[in-house]
């Protein structure tokens, strides 16, 4: 063989090896799935120390650590405290790191809402789960419009026959929260003039501080007949049992310690009775997942006011979960797996299928677990003026009656 015929073959050959190796490359790259995209995420908490506010949080980190959110997600925690400034200046510097997403528990429904519009107009999306501000840019997830105040108060005025005295634990002052639930039970107690309000003190949501301003109330006013409550019962009905003799009917939220009262023998024969309702901590995961699907582009939906629902189990709904397992309707763990503040509404099977009572307590994902798509429906919360919006008229049944009705007529 002459070595230009030579060559030229060699050439042939080592063209159609990089040819073979081109394709081979273009193979492998078209079975290797391009990297996901990384989103920075803020989660904004107003104030920290109680449960359920732990709870909200774990749950957020737990889902920010499910396949595959765990490889797209950087989550980065913020607690300002409750002055407002505070955490009007967190969104600030959260949208200066270039925030994908801020998911917030916020601490005013208005004062926020000048750096929430900036933040919107640079593209952060705003989810607020549980509290709302009322500017229209952001997304709203909340139970409090679906009335546990209203419907809280209703059940205590049936039980009490429309007359007595009672006390009211407010959560923390100013937060969209309790003033939703305030105004709901007041034009519930305000239509019944023999229902008195002796007492009314802010529990700031916290069963210890409850427990505290509780017991002073009891002092003052011993002959008290029923106590309607936000967060923070598990300390009410701990000051109310302290005392020896008669208990009296008590509404509060979903403290673990305030639903095992109710499967007490022992307060079930002193009188004890009441439901529990309010403040599901699973708003948050609902939140969470609701701002990653608008985020990867899998649910296009404008900024909106979504009403997630209200829990509600009377005394005699109460049902002990067997160990740390979530099933067959179980609504309360045994007191030695949980704080008695600890808030039992962490799980959903259709909305929130992913948590465990691990994920509440500890952050962690659950092993074998994927995030779930959720159902394309959601349900519209009612515009509420300095709840969920500004310029906005309520609807003419603001504060109707969902979960009970008016056995005594005003």
């Amino acid at each position: 063989m002459s070595l230009n015929r030579y060559l030229k073959r060699y050439a042939s050959l080592a063209a159609s090896a990089l040819l073979l190796c081109g394709v081979m490359n273009y193979a492998l790259a078209a079975d290797t799935p391009p990297p996901a995209k990384k989103y920075k995420i803020f989660l904004s908490l107003s104030y920290s120390g109680n449960n359920w506010m732990s709870e909200t949080a774990n749950i957020i980190k737990s889902l920010a650590k499910t396949p595959p959110y765990d490889k797209m997600v950087d989550l980065e925690e913020v607690i300002s405290g409750t002055d407002p400034q505070a955490q009007i200046s967190a969104y600030e510097s959260m949208i200066a790191a270039k925030a994908d997403g801020i998911i917030s528990f916020p601490i005013s429904p208005t004062a926020l809402n000048r750096v929430v519009r900036r933040g919107c107009s640079q593209g952060v999306k705003f989810f607020m789960f549980d509290s709302t501000v009322t500017e229209k840019c952001a997304y709203n997830i909340s139970y409090i419009t679906a009335g546990a105040g209203e419907n809280m108060a209703q059940f205590l005025v049936n039980t009490l026959g429309g007359k007595g005295k009672i006390f009211m634990n407010r959560g923390v002052p100013g937060t969209s929260v309790d003033k939703r639930h305030y105004d709901g039970a007041m034009h519930i107690f305000s239509q019944y003039p023999n229902i008195k309000v002796v007492s009314e003190y802010y529990g700031y949501w916290d069963d210890r501080i409850s427990q505290r301003e509780t017991a002073k109330a009891l002092a003052a006013h011993p002959d008290v007949d029923g106590i309607w409550s936000e967060l923070g019962e598990a300390g009410v009905l701990n000051a109310v049992a302290d005392r020896k003799g008669k208990m009296m009917p008590i509404t509060g939220e979903n403290m673990n310690g305030f639903r095992l009262g109710f499967i007490n023998d022992d307060y079930r024969k002193r009188g004890l009775t009441g439901v529990s309702a309010g403040s599901p901590p699973a708003t948050a995961g609902y939140a969470f997942k609701l701002m990653m699907e608008v985020l990867t582009g899998k649910r296009k939906l404008e900024p909106i006011n979504v009403e997630y629902p209200l829990p509600w189990a009377t005394a005699d709904q109460i049902k002990l979960c067997k160990g740390s397992t979530i099933a067959d309707g179980c609504n309360v763990f045994a007191g030695n797996l949980v704080p008695e503040g600890f808030s039992t509404e962490i799980y959903n099977p259709t909305l929130l299928p992913e948590v465990t009572l691990d994920s509440a307590l500890k952050g962690t994902p659950t092993p074998g677990m994927t995030i779930q798509p959720l159902p394309a429906a959601i349900v519209k919360a009612p515009d509420e003026p300095g709840i969920n919006c500004e310029h906005c008229q309520p609807p003419v049944d603001q504060y109707r009656l969902t979960k009970v009705t008016a056995t005594v007529q005003p």
